[in-house]
């Protein structure tokens, strides 16, 4: 079975609100309204559905590269960084990592960080674009429709596909509850976890 394209996505987005499919979404100028308003929506979708941080699109122990300012710089796609030192308190700050304790964008060396980076379409396993269309349908379908019965026919789907999301990204990360720190604090056992 191939993965869903971008394009069968937005005519999926199409069919819920009873538009024809288009054959294409290499011109965006020429594609008619709603299938601009769609493909726009669901890369919007994308992007917020990436920003909770899935094993999927983690990137771990990455060290930035460091300008010859001092600066460390962060790749293009990045969403959220968090420190590997618990002890660090390093924010992103845009292309830029900024230590918030020092008050500085400047390092005198560089660091690993954990990072949370968005993927495009081509690069999403498909249990992801399965969530992401089914919701994206829904937010389109209730911009350009406003149907509360067919929002609520949508989001029992994307709950479904948000519970399989959620379930085969724990199953890919090998997470179980023993990898969170809090319940190493709650029976007396400290170490230090990276949970991804």
């Amino acid at each position: 079975m191939a993965l869903t394209t971008e394009l069968e996505s937005v005519n999926q987005m199409l069919g819920h609100i009873g538009e024809a499919p288009v054959n294409s979404l290499a011109d965006t100028a020429a594609l008619p309204i709603s299938a601009s308003t769609a493909l726009t929506v669901l890369r919007e979708v994308s992007k917020e559905v990436q920003t909770e941080e899935w094993h999927f699109n983690t990137v771990t122990d990455y060290e930035p590269v460091k300008e010859d300012t001092g600066k460390l710089r962060l790749p293009d796609e990045t969403l959220f960084v968090d420190s590997v030192d618990t002890d660090m308190d390093v924010v992103q700050r845009g292309y830029y990592l900024y230590n918030r304790k020092d008050r500085t964008d400047v390092f005198s060396e560089t660091f690993k960080v954990d990072l949370t980076v968005q993927l495009t379409w081509d690069e999403l396993p498909e249990v992801a674009r399965r969530y992401v269309t089914l919701r994206a349908s829904r937010i389109f379908q209730g911009r350009i429709v406003g149907s509360t019965e067919l929002q609520s026919l949508i989001a029992v789907d994307e709950m479904q596909a948000r519970a399989r999301l959620l379930e085969l990204d724990a199953q890919s990360s090998d997470r179980t509850i023993f990898d969170s720190e809090d319940v190493y604090r709650r029976i007396g056992v400290q170490r230090n976890l990276n949970i991804y």
